[in-house]
Parts: structure tokens; C-alpha cells; sequence
């Protein structure tokens, strides 16, 4: 048995299951997102043909879901130097789940890439293909001795770093994954595509479905987009960034806050500079590594 095999069934304790589950998840990580799509979509036409409610979902988005991530925090992330342990979430602000709530990266600066399995279910998808992130020795050691199929590598923070900045440039926003079958922990960043990403396919799946136009199983960055009408140049660029929706632009630039996951994407786009990012509590507490040791008191062993 792979050493990583072995810390991945110490990480999950008595709950082999879940230790067997994340062996066959990153294992089988393509064929995974192919079939847990198919089986989203077969249940969303039965719940639409009965005229049931979309709570299923519910169920579903408990445990496998993920966070907006600003391009500073994200920067962060990649750039730590220390062992970062919260959870679960005590002010469910931040991850306000159940299930899959924890935000544990220890040994940060050991990170992998592997091909996104979004992306490699698409016929035709975006490019480049490689930039699913794993950020930890748990997670990235696993990828290394498992993924060759998927092109798993080990990279430097500052490789990871360019991968972070390519995928903003191409109009992609980052994302961190909170699951069960990862140890209920943070530890996935992702560049995410609304024309690829299954968890983007999976919200619009169960959004048009009875009652289930709040669910999502992605939640806002903590930040909220603030405009300054007087610098608007009135260019575009926020409307055909914003894959969520929430950007209008005519005379002036508006934003509806309530589809806004304030991602940041427009903000690094506005020619005029009329955007800014603003904490926003209404919207959850950011993943700012400077937030959580400050105010959450999460537990940093400096390793430098």
C-alpha cells in the first residue's frame, strides 16, 4: 500500500467508507464528474417530470460544494509557508455547511496539478486542461502516486501562481473545494469555466428545477462588488466577464448583489476602475488566510 493510501485512511479514522470513497473519487476522478453529471441530470428529469422539489440536491451540495475565491485571497493560499487548521468552520460563515466544513492545509507549499475532469468531459473544452490545483501533502501526495493517467505533477508555488493568474486572464474564476470524500477539508482550488465546470452545471441543474432556485452549491467569495458611477466608462468588459449573471452595462455599470459571488472578475477588467471588491458579512466571511489567523484563531505552525 502507497504511502498516501495509507494517509488518507488515518485521515478519515473509523470511517473507511469515506477513506474508499476518496481512493476511488481522485482515482477515478474523470470517469467520477462523467458519471455523477449523468446521475444529476437523470434525477433532475424525473424530479421535473414529477413535479417534485429539487431537495435531493440539498443532500448532495452538503457534502461536495465549493467557495468562491478572490485572485488576492487565492494568492494566499498558494504562497503559505505554515500549517493553516480551522474547523469545522465555528462561525459557519465562512463554510456554512454541515458537512465538509474544515479548513485544513498542512504542509501548504506541497502542491500538485492534474487535468481537470470538467474539462476533459467536454467534447471541445477550455484550454489548457491542467489546472486543478492541490494544495497539501495529503491531497497532493495522493495525486502523485495515483494520477498519472491524469498528468498529476508536483509544482512550485510560483508554477501555481501562474496558473492562478492564466486562468484569470482567460476570464476564469478560482474556486476551493470542500467535500466529504476529501476528509471534509478544503485543499482543491480550482480555475473554473462556466462552459466546463461541473459544479456551475450541477447549481443551473438543480436551479431550474421546482424550488430550487436558491440552491447552489457554490457560495459567495465574502466580498461584494461596490461601483463608483463617475468612473464607468461604460466599455462592457463587467458584462462579458461576469459568468454569473450579475453584471449589466449601458450608460452606467449596475450590479444585481444577488447573483454576485464576488470573484472579482470584473473588478480586474474595468477599464475606468469603477470596481472595487468590499467585505460583505451578508455574504459569508472570506478565505483570507490573514482573516482566519486573526479572527478565528486558526492554528498556524510556521514551518520556515
Amino acid at each position: 500500500m502507497k504511502e498516501s493510501t495509507r494517509n488518507i485512511i488515518r485521515m478519515h479514522g473509523p470511517r473507511l467508507d469515506r477513506a474508499v470513497h476518496e481512493y476511488l473519487y481522485f482515482t477515478q476522478y474523470d470517469r467520477y464528474v462523467v458519471v455523477f453529471l449523468k446521475l444529476g441530470q437523470v434525477l433532475a428529469a424525473v424530479l421535473d417530470r414529477l413535479k417534485l422539489p429539487a431537495l435531493p440536491f440539498k443532500a448532495v451540495y452538503d457534502r461536495y460544494h465549493a467557495k468562491v475565491v478572490t485572485y488576492d485571497d487565492a494568492v494566499k493560499i498558494l504562497t503559505l509557508e505554515e500549517d493553516v487548521v480551522v474547523g469545522p468552520d465555528p462561525t459557519e460563515r465562512i463554510i456554512p455547511y454541515q458537512h465538509a466544513n474544515q479548513i485544513i492545509l498542512k504542509e501548504p507549499d506541497y502542491i500538485a496539478v492534474m487535468d481537470c475532469p470538467c474539462r476533459l468531459a467536454r467534447e471541445n473544452p477550455c484550454l489548457p486542461v491542467d489546472v486543478c490545483v492541490a494544495v497539501g501533502r495529503t491531497t497532493a501526495q495522493f495525486w502523485l502516486e495515483h494520477g498519472a493517467r491524469l498528468h498529476a505533477r508536483r509544482i512550485s508555488q510560483e508554477e501555481a501562481l501562474d496558473i492562478l493568474k492564466a486562468g484569470h486572464e482567460r476570464g476564469h474564476i478560482t474556486t476551493s473545494w470542500f467535500k466529504v470524500a476529501t476528509g471534509g477539508r478544503t485543499g482543491v482550488i480550482c480555475s473554473c469555466c462556466t462552459c466546463c465546470c461541473g459544479g456551475l452545471q450541477g447549481m443551473r441543474i438543480a436551479r431550474a428545477l421546482k424550488g430550487g432556485d436558491t440552491f447552489s452549491n457554490m457560495i459567495p467569495s465574502g466580498y461584494s462588488v461596490v461601483i463608483d458611477p463617475a468612473a464607468c466608462v461604460a466599455c462592457g468588459e463587467c458584462e462579458r466577464v461576469c459568468i454569473f449573471g450579475a453584471a449589466t452595462s449601458g450608460g452606467t455599470a449596475v450590479v444585481d448583489q444577488a447573483l454576485c459571488m464576488g470573484c472579482g472578475l470584473c473588478v480586474e477588467r474595468c477599464a475606468g476602475g469603477a470596481r472595487s471588491l468590499e467585505r460583505d458579512d451578508s455574504k459569508g466571511y472570506p478565505l483570507d488566510m490573514d482573516f482566519i489567523k486573526e479572527e478565528l484563531g486558526g492554528s498556524r505552525e510556521d514551518r520556515s
